[in-house]
């Protein structure tokens, strides 16, 4: 049942409402102070305020009242109840993010049958809130995990156009997280409520491709038996991520061109263009370039896509971040046998360093899947990795174990600073005893919290929204450091 809030100057109203309310099993706050309403407001975050209007028969109060309620995390749905109604009173608090509005006197049925509209309403509303935050959370900036002076500039990069329209050219290879990235451009912008909309363009026919992309009037083709919107028709307000656009039909080519100039787009078989607000992000892994010269990509797309253009280093460009990443994959995961954490050992550290990792990210995560799956004891050890990999071990590789911390919501998956030059001295540095591993990890989450805090400018509350933490806990944090 539902926690609600009813403030109306009226005891007997009041009276009535609340025995109903509570009749159907919620818990309800009646008040008939406009002051003491507005403080027990925030403090119980209700989920269904019921408010009068005029709470001194001159002042319209119950506006203040749905302008705090609207203002909550996540905002309560409002009814307006008042005994003097008219249409410019009806409207403006309609406008104020009203859900209804009740005239007195109304019929008690009418306002039970009110009253489960709107918990309807609310209940729909919080659970696309929390998972809107869940997808936030998931593709935060931290979630990207690296240090390396390359991922460094490319975190910056990402993090100055996320909230922009600019159009968006994603480059790198096959696994290098080029979606994750488009997710976090679009997750972390005044877009972030509004659709993300992937598709690749690469895995469906032409035909089909056109029909998904600009939708259908029926009878278009053989097969159109219905209108069928596009997928930029159903990425309005939001964000359109085109995966392998170097595989994208060069007939498709220039409409998507159209789009991007004149921001309307036309169905197939339809003579009638709709305006849409969309933001397109693309991604390659292939030099478009190269396509251009062979005539099988055009130029003037080229030049509209690659507005900004984002690079992602190949993991053999960056392999001090392997450990980081190895620990991070690890740390998802628990012995299902015995259900704690995974060891390593530095040998086969060493090996994942060693490796090219042709497939990048993916390829290693797909390694480490395989050997949490195939090692004894919990332990990976050189055999457990993929056999490819075993001519890579040296004889004196040690079998000493490296420990990965179980995962914790202060610590996080973020990025840290590299804690080596080389792939040796990296898996070195990891495979020292415990007591250092420990200090590393202090090292991490000090370096992490001093990002956000530069990032958030020095606003402490914002830097623990950020963090995932409470403000009381970052404080701690800080104060352990000898900071303010």
């Amino acid at each position: 049942m539902a926690k609600v809030l009813l403030i109306d100057d009226e005891v007997t109203m009041v009276q009535m409402v609340t025995e109903l309310l509570r009749k159907e099993g919620h818990e309800v706050f009646p008040f008939s102070n406009f002051n003491a309403a507005m403080e027990t407001l925030e403090s119980q975050v209700p989920e269904l305020v019921i408010t009068d209007l005029y709470l001194d028969k001159t002042r319209a109060h119950g506006l203040d009242i749905l302008a705090k309620a609207r203002n909550l995390t996540p905002p309560a749905t409002v009814i307006v109840i008042t005994g003097f109604a008219t249409i410019e009173t009806a409207v403006e608090a309609m406008k104020k993010g009203a859900f209804d509005y009740l005239e007195k006197p109304f019929k008690v049925d009418d306002l039970r049958l009110c009253i489960q509209r709107a918990l309807s309403y609310n209940n729909a509303i919080s659970e696309n809130f929390y998972l809107r935050k869940q997808l936030k959370t998931k593709y935060q900036f931290n979630q990207i995990i690296g240090n390396s002076p390359q991922m460094q500039q490319m975190f910056k990069m990402v993090e100055r156009v996320a909230d922009t329209d600019s159009t968006i050219l994603i480059l790198g290879e096959s696994g290098t997280g080029k979606e994750l990235v488009a997710r976090a451009l679009h997750f972390n912008s005044r877009r972030q409520f509004a659709p993300f909309i992937p598709i690749n363009c690469s895995a469906l026919p032409e035909n089909l491709l056109e029909s998904e992309l600009f939708g259908h009037r029926k009878g278009a083709f053989t097969g159109a038996i219905n209108d069928k919107k596009g997928l930029f028709q159903e990425a309005d307000g939001g964000t359109i991520f085109l995966d392998e656009i170097g595989s994208m039909p060069p007939v498709l080519q220039s409409r998507l061109l159209r789009v991007l100039q004149e921001k309307e787009v036309r169905r197939v078989g339809d003579n009638v263009a709709v305006n849409v607000n969309v933001r397109v992000l693309a991604a390659t892994n292939e030099p478009l370039e190269k396509k251009i010269k062979d005539g099988s990509f055009r130029e003037d797309l080229y030049y509209r896509l690659n507005v900004i253009p984002i690079t992602l280093p190949s993991l053999r460009e960056r392999r001090d971040d392997i450990p980081l990443l190895v620990m991070h994959f690890l740390k998802s995961k628990a012995d299902p046998r015995t259900g704690k954490p995974f060891l390593i050992t530095r040998k086969a550290i060493e090996v994942l360093c060693a490796h090219d990792w042709p497939g990048n990210v993916r390829e290693l995560e797909n390694a480490i899947e395989r050997a949490s799956a195939l090692c004894e004891g919990g332990t990976i050890r050189v055999l457990d990795l993929p056999p490819a990999l075993h001519k890579l071990a040296k004889d004196d590789g040690s079998e000493e174990i490296v420990e990965i911390p179980a995962p914790t919501a202060e610590t996080g998956t973020s990025p840290a600073r590299p804690i080596a030059s080389s792939p040796v001295q990296t898996a070195q540095a990891m495979s020292q005893s415990l007591g250092s591993l420990k200090d590393f990890m202090r090292e991490q989450e000090s370096s992490y919290v001093n990002r956000a805090l530069a990032q958030a400018g020095g606003d402490k509350e914002k830097a623990a929204e950020l963090l995932g933490v409470s403000v009381a806990t970052l404080y701690r944090k800080l104060s352990e450091e000898g900071q303010p």
